[in-house]
């Protein structure tokens, strides 16, 4: 592909949202949402009504697809959930949302100092492609994902390692340069799966694209990008996590089709008709009548800590000033974006971090405190006491105070930032807007030429939100604010080396007092998180890990 076919492709999946007209974006949207999606659901439905499928095929919908499904290179969540599919770790999360239990790893053992952690492997365990699994596959996946070459986002959360080895076929020795306070946690993420070295091998630049290997529950098919993939049944599968699922193996199902369909209308539509059985993605404000329906069955995960925020880069000149960043987090209500853009389906955030999360700091729920007129205030101080005649505040130079902001193009996140974009223009600042198709939007990320950004970061403590977004280190991705500062840095380090409880928490804390005093980011909302299912499937419960519910999906049966 040229560079000019590449910008054509991209502007496709670009959308820049015009100035909102509405005076009070955040009371009228849901009205014209309900409507909208009301309208779509009647052409959906003529869509989707009458599809079959097979008794033995699992049809799912999914609002994003990937840009890959090579999960050591990526933070993008939609990968997630189908490598967790695919292939296994060493160990498994429980529904608890902060126990590893055994995968891969019958047992282990930690030494005193915390650096030296001795896996016991399982030894009947095999790829889809039918080779058998041993201690070289773990040490090849983590030696892959720590070379520089691979480019690995997550690869902190493997800690700092020193070196892999394999005393025998089913024994690691995973020895680190320092002791890493999180990291049995960390190991049930996506990105520490083990992976197939012949497999990356063949594949080579189309490993994730074309297909993977993995020891998982479930094995590549077939993938058509942003319309679907499709997967089938591991039969030699046997070594699921129990007894956190009843079942250890093979799933209930000979295929599992997922599908994606970006429109909210059309996957209630679906939901609804029957024409798909499960999905994380049923539309939020819809939810209740979800429940109410005789055709589904609702879950929420729990426990689920989720963030809704958009990130300033700081380093861009808009943003640079602490007293702007807190204008704009303390112009809004988020009471009423969650009651009118979520109909509640959400709970406001003053936070980074969650309360009922490991090492959160209660010393930060004052610092967020909404106030219109200290918001204006800050404004004239930090140099943006004029306004043009469009009521938008310009400085010295005659620059507009006209931030841009880069969203996904999904769910709910188009309708929570035109109603923010309605309180900004309230104090003078003009959100410009620029929605992404969402498997070019991690590209896009990657760059400077942008101001804030929206996501919803899924986490398991406090810790690991401070490490993955504020560690300097972290620079230039997913540290996006390009934030390097010291003291952050050493609190981050305190937390993360930690040997006891109380000094990990220590350190963590103060992490979040800095960045939040900073305001670094304007936390929004938490939302919650729902699997939905149709009456026939049977046994599907809902996770927590990493923004999608299904997991490994064991017990989920016709």
């Amino acid at each position: 592909m040229n560079l000019a076919t590449a910008d054509t492709t991209e502007r496709r999946h670009m959308r820049t949202f015009p100035q909102p007209t509405v005076a009070h974006p955040e009371t009228t949207m849901p009205l014209h949402t309900t409507r909208a999606l009301a309208t779509g659901l009647l052409a959906a439905l003529a869509t989707f009504t009458g599809a079959t499928a097979s008794a033995q095929t699992l049809n799912m919908a999914k609002a994003l697809d990937s840009p890959h499904y090579d999960s050591q290179r990526t933070t993008w969540s939609p990968t997630s959930d189908v490598t967790h599919m695919i292939q296994d770790t060493l160990v498994a999360l429980d529904w608890d949302g902060k126990t590893a239990v055994p995968l891969l790893a019958r047992s282990w053992t930690i030494s005193p100092d915390g650096k030296l952690y001795t896996f016991k492997l399982r030894d009947d365990v095999q790829f889809c492609s039918g080779k058998k699994f041993t201690a070289a596959d773990v040490v090849y996946s983590f030696n892959r994902q720590k070379d520089p070459a691979t480019r690995a986002p997550y690869a902190w959360r493997a800690g700092k390692i020193k070196e892999l080895r394999a005393p025998d076929p089913y024994t690691v020795e995973y020895e680190l340069v320092e002791p890493y306070s999180d990291l049995m946690v960390q190991l049930t993420m996506f990105n520490n799966s083990i992976h197939n070295k012949e497999s990356v091998d063949a594949l080579g630049k189309d490993y994730g694209i074309k297909g993977i290997d993995g020891t998982g529950p479930w094995c590549w098919v077939s993938w058509q990008p942003r319309t679907e993939l499709q997967l089938k049944r591991h039969d030699a599968y046997k070594w699921g996590p129990t007894p956190m699922y009843k079942n250890p193996g093979p799933v209930k199902y000979e295929q599992l089709s997922i599908k994606i369909v970006p429109e909210d209308s059309s996957r209630l539509a679906a939901m609804m008709s029957g024409r798909f059985d499960i999905t994380s993605h049923f539309p939020t404000q819809f939810i209740d009548q979800a429940r109410k329906s005789p055709m589904l069955n609702v879950e929420e995960a729990n426990p689920n800590f989720q963030l809704m925020y958009f990130g300033f880069k700081a380093s861009r000149p808009l943003v640079s000033d602490k007293r702007v960043r807190e204008a704009m987090s303390i112009g809004i209500n988020r009471a009423e974006l969650v009651k009118g853009v979520m109909l509640g389906q959400a709970a406001p955030a003053y936070t980074y971090i969650h309360e009922g999360a490991l090492d959160f700091n209660p010393a930060t729920k004052g610092i967020i405190k909404e106030d219109v007129a200290r918001a204006n205030k800050l404004l004239d101080e930090a140099g943006w006491a004029k306004k043009g005649p469009d009521g938008i505040r310009i400085n010295a130079q005659g620059e507009r105070l006209a931030p841009v902001v880069f969203i996904p193009q999904v769910t709910y996140f188009p309708r929570m930032t035109e109603a923010i974009q309605g309180y900004m223009r309230k104090i003078g600042v003009d959100w410009k807007i620029t929605a992404l198709e969402s498997t070019i939007m991690p590209a896009k990320l990657s760059g400077q030429d942008f101001d804030l950004w929206t996501v919803t970061v899924p986490y398991l403590s406090a810790g690991e939100l401070m490490i993955f977004y504020f560690d300097s280190a972290q620079i230039p991705v997913p540290n996006r604010m390009n934030w390097k500062d010291a003291a952050t840095d050493a609190a981050i380090a305190k937390g993360k080396t930690a040997l006891n409880a109380a000094d990990r928490a220590a350190g963590f804390m103060a992490a979040q007092d800095i960045v939040m005093k900073e305001h670094l980011w304007i936390p929004v909302m938490n939302p919650r998180m729902y699997q939905t299912t149709t009456k026939k499937v049977k046994g599907a419960r809902a996770h927590m890990l990493f923004q999608y519910t299904f997991y490994k999906g064991l017990d989920t049966s016709p």
